[in-house]
């Protein structure tokens, strides 16, 4: 599998770069590339799409489509779209696109975590990497193992493919397999997976999983509280400062073969510029430092 990644995926590394003043290019809505994503970074497309083209959020909305991270993969390699915002490629998707001999350059653009929820009321504030691999795995099965009430574990995962999915398999079980879930543990969405965690029977059973961003800037849900990994609360500090163990991005995702001054890469590199940086800060992104 490693020289599947490296054959088929270009990434630029950016890290320890300072972010650079540049000029942004200028766009109408007419002319702007078709862009795709996850649905974490429409806030950030839309914020992008707007600045790039003078427009308002409401103006550009309509224009702005992000059909979810895998379908958003899918329609970059089969080149209907140009730009895609999104979490890392999954290992069928790294496939798909070398079976259809596309390239992809996955470029860093912001920070983010991969974080876990559980029902307000849980007494459980924090868990080990350890332990979570271990209740994903089926070896614990009770709050009482980590320190909470004798209660059975309610552990929601994603379908495969999606974002917060990949996420989990490569973030978090490291390789481990985690166990095969009853149907009804498995919540199609983001927002589901949060709900469940809230809701489930009344009581505070369950935990779940998401990215930091979606719990805190787009769900919302006062039932749930983010768990502490290795004793580290995750917040925009520590996710920024690493010190949260489970770190990772979103990307800007685009075929090699754009050519060298095309406005995908135009977008992207003012992106990450000061200016750019600023831009998804003020959309509560962290910068990707």
């Amino acid at each position: 599998m490693k020289k599947l990644l490296t054959t088929i995926i270009g990434i630029i590394l950016l890290f320890g770069c300072q972010p650079r003043l540049i000029e942004p290019p200028s766009f109408t809505l007419e002319s702007y590339p078709k862009v795709d994503g996850s649905t974490v970074t429409i806030p950030l497309s839309e914020a992008l799409a707007a600045q790039l083209t003078g427009s308002s959020l409401e103006q550009v909305r309509p224009m702005i489509h992000h059909s979810k991270t895998h379908e958003a993969y899918i329609n970059l390699i089969d080149r209907q779209v140009d730009l895609i915002f999104v979490t890392y490629p999954s290992i069928e998707e790294q496939r798909y696109a070398q079976d259809s001999d596309v390239v992809l350059e996955i470029i860093p653009i912001v920070s983010e975590a991969f974080v876990f929820l559980t029902h307000k009321d849980n007494p459980v504030d924090s868990l080990t990497l350890s332990q979570i691999q271990d209740i994903y795995q089926g070896k614990i099965t009770n709050w009482n193992q980590v320190g909470g009430d004798d209660v059975p574990i309610v552990a929601y995962q994603r379908p495969e493919n999606s974002g917060s999915q990949s996420g989990f398999l490569e973030l978090v079980m490291k390789g481990l397999t985690p166990m095969e879930p009853p149907i009804n543990w498995i919540q199609g969405s983001m927002g589901d997976i949060i709900d469940a965690v809230a809701t489930y029977q009344n009581e505070p059973d369950a935990i779940g999983y998401s990215y930091y961003y979606f719990v805190v800037d787009m769900w919302g849900n006062d039932q749930v509280k983010l768990l502490k990994v290795n004793d580290v609360y995750p917040n925009n500090e520590t996710i920024a400062s690493k010190q949260y163990p489970i770190h990772t991005h979103y990307y800007a995702v685009y075929r090699q073969d754009e050519p060298s001054n095309s406005d995908v890469r135009k977008i992207v590199d003012w992106l990450l510029s000061e200016s750019g940086q600023q831009l998804a800060e003020d959309f509560g992104y962290v910068k990707v430092n």
